[in-house]
Order: structure tokens, then sequence, then C-alpha cells
């Protein structure tokens, strides 16, 4: 058993779910991890895919009661029904568009330079959504209707540009439409199930001739890796939220981005996917 691999994979499955659900990208920070690793071939970017299961379940396990309650009362509960069908109303507009311009996304975006400037721009959007005025008339996730959800989708579409950050674009774009700071959060881990459950199996089966047997050491690493730092990270967030707004988040970003482009400018970090 190869131990640098596995030590990769931990790592990796720690920056994973430490980044998954805060508005910092964790796409961002597995291609600049991946690159310092020396990690970012079609092997590392196929574990990549891997291991946002275990960023899935661990808020699958976090909201455990809650999921548990919607699925029972689908049936019959119209806040259950009223939920499901938002995150399904949320969730289109990323896949249709993913499935459009995935490719060409794919094919200029993931590099490191234009990931910091992602990271930069997206902390300046932060910093502006931040200091306005926040009228809250969304107070829980079981009173978002259908507009909020469809605006919602079209926020979380950004994060295909990497170094966006997909919960980052859902959480600001709902205190922007009106939604409280705990609905917004918890609409974007909600909604993060059915998009990265999707995309992950998707990836997974056009990257079917990649899977090997052997690998699957270094998958339980990171796939277990990334089910605990995500699981703290959650329930840290929502702690966080209740007494702090977004801009430390958006701080970090552009020292991050700063930091990035200049390696690459100096070289002193020889970005390979630059």
């Amino acid at each position: 058993m190869d131990l640098a691999l596995l030590f990769k994979a931990l790592i990796l499955g720690m920056v994973e779910g430490l980044t998954e659900f805060l508005p910092i990208s964790s796409t961002g920070h597995l291609i600049l991890a991946g690159d310092l690793l020396n990690f970012n071939n079609e092997r590392g970017k196929l574990f990549e895919i891997v291991i946002q299961l275990g960023a899935i379940l661990a808020v699958c396990w976090e909201y455990r009661a809650k999921i548990g309650q919607v699925l029972g009362t689908m049936g019959s509960d119209p806040k259950s029904q009223r939920l499901l069908v938002n995150l399904f109303i949320a969730f289109l507009p990323l896949a249709i568009l993913g499935l459009a311009f995935g490719k060409a996304i794919k094919a200029h975006l993931f590099q490191p330079v234009p990931v910091a400037l992602a990271f930069i721009v997206g902390a300046f959007i932060i910093i502006w959504a931040e200091r306005r005025k926040h009228v809250v008339r969304v107070h829980s996730v079981d009173d978002i209707q259908w507009p909020d959800a469809l605006k919602l989708g079209f926020a979380q579409a950004l994060a295909l540009i990497p170094g966006t950050s997909r919960s980052g674009a859902t959480i600001i774009g709902g205190l922007l439409f009106g939604l409280s700071r705990k609905a917004a959060t918890e609409f974007s881990f909600f909604l993060a199930i059915p998009t990265l459950t999707v995309a992950t199996a998707y990836q997974l089966y056009k990257e079917r001739a990649l899977l090997n047997a052997d690998d699957l050491g270094m998958w339980v690493v990171g796939f277990v890796s990334a089910f605990v730092s995500a699981f703290l990270c959650v329930r840290w967030l929502l702690r966080y939220i209740s007494t702090h707004d977004f801009t430390l988040f958006a701080w970090y970003r552009i020292a991050f981005g700063i930091v990035v482009l200049w390696t690459a400018w100096t070289g002193v970090v020889n970005w390979t996917a630059d």
C-alpha cells in the first residue's frame, strides 16, 4: 500500500470536507491542492469525484431527522412537498447549464489563475452583499416559494465557474433574495444533496473506465476524511452564522487568491495546470 498516496487522499479528503459547505469553493481548493500534491491527473480527478460522496453523507447525517420527516410525509404534508419541489426547481439551472457548457468551462477555467481571480471577484460580491441592508422576508426553508427556489438555482449555477463556490453562490444569493441567514444556509445544504449526488453519479459513469479496485484503499481514506471534516464543518458553520456574517470568508478569499496569483507570477510555485 502506497503510504504517500494515502496521505494525499487524507489531505484532499479534508480539503473537500472543510470547503464544500463554506463560501470559499471546494472545487477551487481541490484544483490547487491537487496541483501542489501532484495529484491532478485523471486518476486524481476521479478521486475528487468519489470523495464528494463523503461530504454529501455528512449533510445527510446532520439533517437525518429533517430528511426522514420530509420523506416520510411527502405524500401528505404540503411543507414537505413544497421543499422537495423547490429542491428540484433549484437543481435544474445548474444541471442544464452544466450539460451545455461544462466541457468548455473545464477546458478553459479549471486552472489556478482563473480560480484565483474567481476567488477575489467572489469575495467582493460577498462584501457588497453583506454591506447592503438585509430585509428578511423568508425565515425558514419551509417558507421558500418556487420563484425563490428558481432564483437560488440560477445563483448556484454560477458555481460552474471554478473558484466561485456553490455554497457561497446559493447562500449569498439567498441573502440578496430576502432569505434569513439560517434559511439560506440550510437550503444550500439541502440543495447540495441532489446536486452533488447527481453530479457525482454522472461523472462516475463517464469516467467508469478509470475505476480500479486497487484504488479502493485511497477512496476509503478520502471518503472518511471528507465525511468527518464536512460533518464538523457543517456543525461549526451553523453555530458561526448565528452571531456572525460571511465577511471573514471574503477576506480569506482575497488573501488566498492574491497568494495564488503572486506565486504563479513569481514562479515560487510551479502551477503545472497554469
